[in-house]
């Protein structure tokens, strides 16, 4: 565990809690000297006094508030420690926000917060479990690094953790940076980009690493072993304008869901629940009517043509069994038909779900 670089006290209240302040965050950045690039000689910044011309050493350097040109006041260590402000030792929070109203704008570096002796166990409890049940951060001021600045308390896997941040003043303006035209989107836009931003909802743990960092440490590898090191492949640059934007955002989604094994969406189809493409509600219809037409059609006929093949073989008159009769019998069991399946394919045409009307159309027939 690092040192601390501040102790002092959260305060709200009555209540004060002793805290250490240690780094929560470590940089891996490799570290590169800068050299003469004729004889890789070491190129150093020297700190040299302007009047004796002489090198100073890191533990004669001191701190001190330019008056003028040619008059400074100087400040020592004891002068940053009582500085006449309530936060110079203590934590002042001011105020307990829901989180979603922090701009993370404002939000700067980040610490941990240790408890202070055994004392400070259980405040340091009491807060941390009160700012869990509530579901909000504490937001305060504390002087830090010779200044003060604002300081946001939130809890990180059963710590407290402090992030300090900028003032309001300090973020700047963004106006003109939006477009400032009236841009219209569709809503097949619109569900296009949730569908892709669906089908990103979680980040690949393979791309939690810094390739650049690894890159570097092949590349010197290979100078110091005298290897050629091999160029990436060369790729198209991005281009500045999206000539269709539906279809890049339909490839979009369907090279997201094939990275992660997941089938592609066809063009036109909505994300359904469960995140797998579903055929339309329209398609499914056309082919659940067709289907219960001409089921429907070979049913009735077949019924209509037992119903004449039943009567006819019963005793009957003479002029039930003459040809002209026959070819009645015929013509209405066809027209018969032809009703049945006009009738149940106006049913299966209405707009009801696909799979109901089907069933509704094999139940009738």
């Amino acid at each position: 565990m690092p040192r601390p670089i501040w102790r002092g006290a959260i305060s709200f209240g009555l209540v004060t809690i002793p805290v250490q302040v240690v780094s929560a965050t470590e940089s891996h950045d490799i570290a590169l000297h800068r050299v003469h690039a004729k004889d890789n000689g070491r190129i150093r910044n020297r700190k040299v006094c302007e009047l004796d011309g002489n090198v100073v050493p890191g533990e004669e350097i001191a701190s001190a508030y330019p008056v003028s040109r040619d008059e400074v006041v100087p400040l020592t260590d004891e002068d940053f420690d009582h500085l006449p402000i309530p936060t110079a030792k203590t934590f002042e929070l001011l105020a307990f926000l829901p989180s979603q109203e922090i701009d993370p704008l404002q939000l700067d570096r980040a610490y941990y917060l240790r408890a202070d002796g055994q004392a400070a166990a259980k405040p340091y409890v009491l807060l941390r479990d009160a700012l869990e049940r509530s579901g909000k951060v504490a937001v305060g001021k504390v002087a830090l690094r010779g200044k003060e600045v604002l300081a946001l308390i939130r809890i990180h896997e059963g710590a407290l953790t402090m992030h300090t941040m900028l003032w309001p003043d300090e973020i700047r303006p963004h106006t003109g940076l939006a477009p400032d035209q009236d841009i219209r989107l569709t809503d097949e836009e619109l569900q296009r980009a949730e569908d892709l931003m669906a089908s990103m909802s979680e980040v690949p743990e393979e791309e939690l690493h810094d390739d650049y960092t690894d890159a570097l440490v092949r590349v010197v590898s290979a100078k110091l072993e005298g290897r050629e090191v091999e160029p990436p492949p060369a790729t198209e640059a991005p281009s500045a304008q999206v000539v269709d934007l539906m279809a890049a955002l339909e490839e979009s989604v369907r090279k997201s869901r094939r990275s992660r094994g997941e089938e592609p969406s066809e063009p036109g189809a909505r994300k359904q629940s469960g995140g797998t493409a579903k055929p339309s509600a329209r398609k499914t219809a056309k082919a659940a009517t067709k289907t219960a037409t001409t089921t429907a059609a070979k049913t009735a006929t077949k019924t209509a043509t037992k119903t004449t093949t039943g009567t006819s073989s019963k005793p009957a008159s003479a002029s039930a069994s003459t040809p002209g009769s026959r070819k009645t019998g015929n013509q209405a069991a066809k027209k018969t038909a032809s009703k049945a399946a006009s009738k149940t394919a106006s049913k299966a045409a209405a707009p009801t779900p696909a799979k109901k009307t089907a069933s509704r159309t094999r139940k009738g027939a």
